[in-house]
């Protein structure tokens, strides 16, 4: 299995062989997909697409491109629309008082740009049923400014901005189903478009399923870094051109080639300090959601060609060893969380936004407590809080106090998707009972007596969890339930671990001690 070289040991490594420390790819194996990159100095920033999922547009840093930590997110909630709450009948009636409900899985945030451009952060980001939105910040971390909203239409998708030598400011972006990309001119502050916009990129022959596009300017000429083909198989193209309006000359410069990486695409180009070339980019991989691979770039006659160079071709494909790009740091995603401080840790999102009122980790310090609201299911079910799944074998362990559950609630731990499952404890009849459910449908085991129980979920790299749950703290563990596939994709996401209640009866609590996240690579 690959392995990244440890800081320790790059570190007691003479300078000459630490020259020589490698990388191999997936460099996240985790769902941050549609992935932009920029340097700020000896900085790299990351954005990536985060859906329905609130806060919004994860903000990552790294000093190597290689190890990445969290460190913020532009969007504290999703601002555009009321049914980015999850409303339920209880919240929300129509004109005629009829209650209604719904949900936005698989809007929302849609491929984001990061920019820096007159001592600010740019991110741009298009939610395909109201429109494109820009944010700016002067650290990345945050406060973000509110989102405006540029282009106030829906079915657009992928913007991306830029600022030419002159001061100009453009906007390209594309449309919802891979349409043509097209270009704007935009006020120079890039708080809204002056014109109508011209398509600067069509042909569905050569060019299928042509988005993402992400611009640069090398030498005199304009590109357009563009993935096609579709996200699953799909190569890396790049237009060039002498002038920003085109016309655009198009070359396929990532393809799949002889390797496992079958989609490597859609992602952001950025040179290191010293002039050097990398392209971070995704590559689909079920369950795992969109991982993220980062290639070398070399330049030739002022096209890149992208990877390990394939024999009579122009383009690359993907490496799976190479040279680190800078010495190795001990960055890392966050993951595990003990609930210990006052605010949730930065690798946490809520399915849609929450219910602030009916969660807290201050009514009791050192646990994250949740209330439980009416839904019939997992899917619609408000307050669910999950992470990222990092692959390729993963063991997810959680402790909770169930002893003020109230009747018709469920509580646990969920692998969270289009076919959710979850293990956890329903309440019926006065009684608390062990539960397995997958898409929907709940087994029952048995009966709890104690106020705890520790719950855990283990994922192959076969993309299957399998349950089970402990007793007497976590020291030994009953299976419950056959192994369970994960959703192969969950509205545009990988599957992701978090904890949930909901109740079919009356509102209860549950009190969830800490979230344990373990890795393997073997």
């Amino acid at each position: 299995m690959w392995k990244f070289v440890s800081l320790a040991v790059a570190l007691a490594m003479p300078a000459a062989a630490q020259a020589q420390a490698t990388y191999t790819n997936p460099i996240l194996y985790a769902d941050y997909s549609d992935p932009d990159v920029i340097r700020v100095g000896q900085d790299y920033y990351m954005v990536a697409s985060s859906f329905h999922f609130s806060p919004g547009i994860p903000v990552l840093k790294s000093r190597d491109l290689v190890h990445w930590t969290i460190i913020g997110h532009v969007l504290p909630r999703l601002p555009f629309g009321p049914l980015y709450d999850m409303p339920g009948p209880h919240t929300l009636t129509d004109k005629i008082s009829k209650p209604i409900g719904g949900t936005k899985y698989a809007s929302g945030v849609w491929a984001p740009s990061i920019r820096h451009h007159a001592g600010k952060f740019w991110v741009y980001w298009a939610t395909p049923d109201e429109g494109v939105f820009m944010a700016t910040a002067s650290d990345p971390a945050g406060p973000w400014t509110a989102p405006v909203a540029v282009i106030a239409k829906p079915g657009l998708e992928d913007p991306c901005p830029f600022w030419d030598d002159d001061g100009t400011a453009w906007l390209v972006h594309g449309k919802v189903g891979a349409g043509p990309l097209v270009l704007h001119r935009m006020r120079p502050d890039g708080t809204g478009v002056l014109d109508e916009g011209t398509v600067i990129a069509e042909d569905k022959e050569k060019l299928p399923v042509l988005e993402g596009p992400k611009f640069y300017k090398r030498n005199g000429y304009y590109y357009i870094w563009a993935p096609i083909g579709g996200v699953g198989t799909g190569p890396q193209a790049v237009g060039r051109a002498r002038d920003i309006r085109g016309p655009y000359a198009w070359r396929v410069v990532l393809d799949p080639g002889t390797t496992p990486v079958q989609g490597p695409h859609q992602g952001g180009y950025v040179e290191t300090p010293s002039g050097e070339g990398w392209f971070a980019h995704f590559n689909s991989t079920g369950a795992f959601g969109r991982i993220v691979h980062l290639q070398p770039v070399r330049w030739a006659d002022d096209w890149p060609l992208v990877g390990q160079p394939i024999p009579d071709k122009q383009s690359g494909q993907p490496v799976l060893t190479y040279r680190m790009p800078a010495a190795a740091t001990a960055d890392r995603l966050q993951d595990s969380d003990e609930f210990a401080g006052r605010t949730l840790g930065l690798q946490w999102s809520w399915n849609h936004n929450p219910v602030d009122s009916a969660w807290s980790l201050a009514r009791r310090p050192g646990w994250l407590r949740l209330t439980a609201m009416p839904a019939d299911h997992l899917v619609t079910a408000r307050n669910t809080l999950t992470q990222i799944l990092q692959g390729p074998r993963t063991r997810v362990t959680t402790r909770l106090d169930i002893g003020h559950m109230a009747e018709g609630q469920r509580a646990g731990l969920t692998l969270f998707g289009v076919r959710p499952s979850w293990i956890g404890v329903v309440r019926s009849a006065g009684i608390n009972r062990i539960a397995v459910a997958a898409e929907g449908e709940e087994t029952a085991g048995p009966r709890l007596a104690g106020a705890t129980v520790v719950l855990a979920a283990e994922v192959s790299e076969g993309q299957a969890v399998r349950y089970s749950y402990s007793l007497d703290n976590g020291r030994n563990f009953a299976p419950l339930g056959p192994p369970l596939w994960l959703a192969r994709f969950s509205w545009w996401k990988g599957s992701r671990p978090g904890v949930f209640t909901f109740t079919r009866g009356s509102a209860g609590l549950v009190d969830i001690d800490w979230f344990r996240v373990a890795r393997s690579d073997r």
